[in-house]
């Protein structure tokens, strides 16, 4: 029988990140990203993390700014709406973190490979750029059939994948939709998946539409019940991006001082998800609800 992986955030994030762990997280470009997950390992005080992903927005600049953070290895790491990360520009000119500059293709090559069980694959794209001067996972190959000039991706396998989600099961079969950015690839290419989700649902919904199943339940270790889990950034069909909260951050954030009173009223002040949605607030959460439903047409699974 199917043991359920139900448990609260901080158990997940107790048992599957320890300091120096590598974590995929953010995958789905500007939706999606699971702050909530992201704000416990803060919480934990967790040291020394690598962080992978195309675009994680503050997400990145709030773990670079607690201290968790060794290296990054991304396309872009800032704020989506002011443009700048400040904590991500003080730690680079400082030198107190790693980065390796990716771009969307080469990041989402990295975890197909590692998906894959390849050790890399080839790409046109990459060269002639500077990506090279600081990614020593890219070299230059001749293709063995047409004896042109690749760049050659080495494959990323991250210790744990964080994904936000619609809806999933107890067991960790979940359904997403919306911009899926390079999530399956990432799901696939790791040793562990957390899924945080908006809702528990049952089985018997989840296998009603199996084509939005994420990715197999069996590679899931976790499953949290995180409601508003992807707050600020947007869920689809559930709540609209909190642009407020990113223009206060770029304010909140400018200097170590500033940043670290937000620490102390967003992480430090608050214990978990549900406590985090009362500090919010339901006038403040009623802002952010979705006016306008545009439901995907039905499918028959008939035979």
């Amino acid at each position: 029988m199917t043991t359920s992986k139900l448990m609260n955030m901080t158990d997940a994030i107790s048992r599957w990140v320890v300091d120096g762990s590598s974590v995929a997280i953010g995958t789905t470009l500007e939706t999606a990203i699971p702050f909530a997950a992201g704000h416990e390992i803060m919480r934990q005080g967790k040291k020394n993390l690598t962080l992978i992903g195309p675009i994680s927005d503050i997400l990145f600049d709030q773990l670079i700014g607690a201290g968790c953070v060794q290296r990054v290895r991304a396309a872009w790491v800032g704020n989506v709406i002011t443009g700048v990360g400040y904590n991500f520009r003080r730690a680079v000119e400082r030198r107190q973190i790693e980065v390796e500059d990716h771009s969307n293709l080469t990041i989402s090559l990295a975890l197909q490979a590692g998906a894959m069980g390849v050790s890399f694959l080839p790409t046109r794209t990459a060269l002639g750029s500077d990506l090279f001067a600081t990614n020593t996972a890219l070299k230059s190959i001749t293709c063995p059939f047409t004896g042109q000039i690749h760049a050659a991706v080495a494959a990323i396998v991250p210790d744990v994948a964080f994904v936000h989600v619609q809806r999933s099961d107890a067991f960790g079969n979940a359904h997403a939709w919306g911009n899926m950015g390079i999530t399956r690839e990432a799901c696939l290419a790791s040793k562990h998946v957390i899924v945080t989700a908006e809702e528990i649902v049952s089985t018997e919904l989840i296998t009603r539409d199996p084509n939005r199943i994420l990715t197999p339940g069996f590679k899931v270790s976790a499953v949290v019940h995180a409601p508003w889990g992807a707050h600020p950034s947007p869920m689809p069909g559930y709540y609209n991006r909190d642009h407020k909260v990113f223009i206060e951050y770029q304010t909140q954030s400018r200097t170590p001082e500033l940043f670290s009173l937000w620490m102390n009223q967003w992480i430090g002040a608050i214990s978990s998800i549900h406590r985090y949605v009362e500090t919010l607030g339901d006038g403040h959460l009623t802002s952010l609800s979705i006016t306008h439903h545009d439901y995907s047409e039905p499918v028959d699974y008939g035979y």
